[in-house]
């Protein structure tokens, strides 16, 4: 199935707030992930946390004032009762076990859970900003990707990149399917209504281990 880059986004990001549960304090991490603030269901309340010291982060604003950045440098807002602090604090969080759940973009991950984040050898890229505290510290982590980078597969046997961390995922959302790392190795949970499994297993290099309960994406 063909998704363009804008739509397969917030499909994935549509997908992951559904995840939230009231009361979580949730890290989103920059790109992709920022779009979750987007997609929480009605009704659910949680609090988000931005590492550049930030927690009560609302939906990235339409107009108005733009004096509040994530991250990432993108504008969003705050809301009421939200607080502003400094990386130690911030940190303090993350690296304290409060944070619920973290929501992360991938270059890579693996059917062990092991992720791929922060570089690229020889090539200029952002850096690993708080991923490395954020995947050990979080008590459940959420890779937020496409499926492919250009039709080649991002979801592998064995990351080939330098790791962001080992063993520390716990569920990978693309545009195309929910999969859940197990103890057993990683298990199809949930696939787009417009795909098919063979297709899924065709743009993954991953040994994939196909749920007796799979379930059409809630999107």
């Amino acid at each position: 199935m063909g998704i363009d880059s804008k739509l397969a986004k917030q499909i994935i990001a549509k997908r992951i707030g559904k995840e939230l549960k009231n009361g979580q304090l949730v890290n989103l991490g920059i790109g992709l992930p920022t779009l979750v603030t987007n997609y929480i269901p009605e009704g659910v309340h949680v609090t988000l946390q931005s590492e550049n010291g930030m927690i009560g982060m609302g939906a990235t604003p339409v107009e108005g004032n733009k004096d509040v950045i994530n991250a990432g440098g993108q504008f969003t807002s705050i809301l009421p009762g939200g607080a502003f602090f400094d990386s130690a604090m911030s940190f303090t969080l993350i690296r304290g076990g409060h944070v619920d759940i973290t929501v992360l973009g991938a270059l890579e991950v693996d059917q062990e859970g092991n992720l791929a984040n922060w570089i690229v050898p020889g090539k200029m890229v952002p850096g690993m900003g708080g991923a490395m505290d954020l995947v050990v510290g979080a008590k459940k982590v959420i890779i937020a990707m496409q499926h492919t980078a250009k039709g080649i597969p991002k979801i592998l046997k064995k990351c080939t990149l330098p790791l962001t961390a080992k063993a520390q995922v716990n569920l990978i959302v693309t545009e195309l399917a929910v999969m859940e790392v197990t103890d057993n190795g990683l298990v199809l949970i949930e696939i787009n209504k417009d795909t098919t499994v063979e297709e899924v297993k065709s743009l993954t290099e991953a040994e994939l281990i196909i749920s007796d309960d799979l379930k059409i994406m809630d999107i």
